[in-house]
């Protein structure tokens, strides 16, 4: 049955600020075993940062978190993700719910070419079929640009290609849509490597604001922007043909200033990776 939508389903907040927790979460592809036993706590209305070199499994853990690791033919899982204590994974669970309440937002920014600004936004209901009346649509439509920081420079060119839009301008485009079906989990992969200092800083403010109401979770390779954006840091590393393993993880300002292994502070302190 479509769910229908209503406006005041459109402005009220998420029902409560969601914790996702990972428990053992083991990951395969085909005989190559990528993850090992990693468990995780994301703080409910906190930003999760998950940094480390490239190669240790930071974005195949955060695809992971909203079953998109799945999505490849020779993938395995072993372990659980919880959602407020409820695993996405269980087999009663339909995937579309799983989506609809951890949404993603990639490294390149993706919105719909041949879709209008605000028809990109709308993308999610048809998506998850979704019904919504005109007005509630339209009123969907601005609070969403209006939380990704985008509705000032778009307001009187809803109906103008998303694709014509700036890079940065872009990725909020995608946020924006993210939003709209109202995820208690927004997952962020690299969302600001493409993108200039200047779009980079309008992004790390969409999401310090966004954090007030939905659960944050980003991968970045920035040391500064972990710094800056998020309240808790997991230090993923793999060597030697190991899986991938979290060797710490705790406050970011801790684990920055005070890390308690010596290979987290060679890694925050450029000395590898």
């Amino acid at each position: 049955m479509n769910a229908v939508m209503t406006p005041d389903a459109t402005t009220t907040a998420p029902q409560g600020l969601a914790e996702l927790r990972a428990v053992d979460i083991t990951a395969w592809f085909g005989d190559h075993k990528v993850l090992d036993r990693v468990s995780l706590t994301m703080a409910a209305g906190g930003i999760t940062a998950l940094i480390g070199p490239s190669g240790c499994g930071k974005s195949t853990f955060l695809r992971i978190l909203n079953r998109m690791h799945e999505l490849v033919p020779s993938a395995q899982l072993a372990g659980q993700v919880l959602l407020d204590g409820e695993d996405i994974y269980d087999p009663g669970k339909r995937l579309i719910d799983a989506r609809r309440a951890i949404g993603m937002v990639f490294q390149k920014p993706n919105p719909f070419p041949a879709m209008s600004i605000r028809e990109n936004v709308l993308a999610g209901l048809r998506l998850t079929g979704t019904k919504a009346s005109k007005s509630t649509k339209d009123g969907l439509v601005e609070s969403c640009l209006v939380k990704a920081g985008l509705w000032k420079e778009v307001k009187d060119r809803l109906d103008a290609p998303g694709g014509g839009l700036s890079g940065g301008q872009q990725q909020r485009l995608c946020i924006a849509r993210s939003l709209a079906i109202r995820p208690r989990v927004l997952l962020m992969d690299e969302p600001c490597s493409a993108l200039d200092p200047t779009s980079t800083r309008v992004i790390e403010e969409t999401m310090v604001e966004l954090a007030r109401e939905v659960t944050i979770v980003i991968v970045t390779h920035n040391m500064q922007q972990a710094a800056r954006v998020s309240d808790q840091c997991a230090f993923f590393l793999a060597t030697q043909n190991t899986p991938g393993v979290i060797v710490e993880h705790g406050d970011t300002t801790a684990m920055f200033q005070h890390p308690l292994d010596q290979r987290t502070a060679d890694y925050v302190n450029g000395r590898f990776g």
